[in-house]
């Protein structure tokens, strides 16, 4: 069960198109038990209801089996499906019972539906190198699904400063920056200086030796000297993207 689900049924009882016992039937799943136990899964319909977007399937770790059984119950319920760190295996698993399902190779990401076309706000993600475009990708994903509008400025590093100046517009009119970025981290500290966007800053596992596999960029992020500046984990681009997402739907006054 999805919010928007939800208003047309009951928009539905107030035009007196559909009667309150039919609504109720249609709900009866609603109340209490908001959870389907499949043995080795525990499934959330009704996330969509509580935060805006529907339960996401982390894919390590998960067999395709698994990851096309607990894709197929979301769908059935109506649900946008994204399954995130995931293999083409296990689409073609998906793909069987969902043919309309997508694979995003750049993201290694499974999707089944899409979101309502209006968009709720404008999101940008910027990467620091090409390295950090897979990253990048599964942010910006997880971002249009919840139904922002997304750009993408890639490869524009404080190497090369000047690649990013000659996007300041992107900058200015962004409502939300996903920013991504290995090695020194210096990026989003640079961004936020330039944008008056909250920033969130994705650190990457990137980098040679003595960047920790991310933890440099991490500890950088985290230290960073400009304001509004929000750090996730290292290579979580989907929790990046998410946090992205409720920023947009904050931005619009009829969003849940």
């Amino acid at each position: 069960m999805d919010p928007e689900r939800l208003r047309k049924i009951l928009k539905a009882v107030e035009m007196g198109e559909m009667t309150a016992d039919s609504a109720a039937e249609k709900l009866r799943s609603l109340p209490f038990k908001a959870f389907e136990d499949l043995g080795f899964a525990k499934i959330d319909h009704h996330r969509a209801l509580r935060r805006g977007f529907p339960e996401v399937i982390f894919g390590p770790g998960k067999t395709p089996a698994q990851i096309a059984a607990i894709a197929t119950r979301l769908a059935e319920h109506g649900q946008i499906v994204l399954v995130t760190r995931t293999t083409e295996e296990a689409y073609r698993a998906v793909a069987v019972t969902h043919p309309e399902a997508v694979w995003h190779e750049e993201a290694s990401a499974i999707t089944v539906g899409r979101p309502a076309p209006e968009r709720v706000g404008k999101a940008s993600v910027l990467s620091a190198g090409t390295s950090d475009i897979p990253v990048a990708e599964e942010a910006a994903l997880t971002a249009e699904l919840m139904g922002a509008s997304v750009g993408r400025l890639y490869d524009v590093g404080v190497a090369g400063l000047h690649r990013l100046l000659e996007h300041i517009d992107v900058l200015a009119s962004a409502d939300v920056l996903v920013v991504v970025a290995g090695m020194d981290g210096a990026l989003p500290s640079v961004v936020s200086g330039l944008s008056r966007a909250p920033v969130v800053a994705v650190p990457t596992s990137v980098g040679y030796g003595a960047s920790f596999s991310g933890l440099s960029a991490l500890l950088a992020m985290l230290n960073g000297c400009s304001p509004g500046v929000a750090v996730v984990n290292i290579d979580n681009g989907f929790g990046g993207g998410y946090l992205a997402g409720l920023l947009c739907q904050a931005r619009s006054p009829g969003s849940p």
